[in-house]
């Protein structure tokens, strides 16, 4: 999937485990500009560095997955988590500044793409 919006804010990188680190970002999409939307993302692993070329306020095209997971606590209580995972971001070219969102093909996934706590035992810990 891709959305074309304008870069509000980026946190730093967050070592989540040994193994697994995350940046987060949150961009303004607009289909109606008098009620703006905010949606957080995520990159993970090697995709962290995408986001140092750019700067808030900036118009990007993000491309990306959404994710969902199914997790279990220490009570037996279902619970579910959503993310989007960005796996390429690129400056919007002048002149197409309208946010769309449009299907796109993702790349391939590796074994670096999944956190640790997705193959972990422990399922009294919550994922993040």
């Amino acid at each position: 999937m891709e959305l074309k919006a304008k870069l509000l804010e980026i946190f730093p990188t967050q070592q989540v485990s040994g193994s697994f680190k995350k940046r987060e970002f949150v961009v303004e999409f607009a289909e109606n500009p008098q009620y703006p939307e905010y949606v957080k993302f995520e990159a993970i692993q090697d995709k962290c560095d995408l986001l140092d070329s750019f700067k808030p306020n900036q118009m990007v095209n993000v491309s990306f997955n959404l994710k969902g997971r199914k997790w279990t606590d220490a009570q037996g209580q279902v619970k579910y988590f959503n993310s989007l995972q960005a796996w390429k971001i690129t400056p919007e070219s002048a002149g197409q500044n309208a946010p769309k969102a449009s299907g796109n093909t993702p790349p391939p996934l590796s074994a670096n793409d999944e956190p640790d706590w997705l193959n972990s035992d422990d399922s009294d810990v919550l994922p993040f």
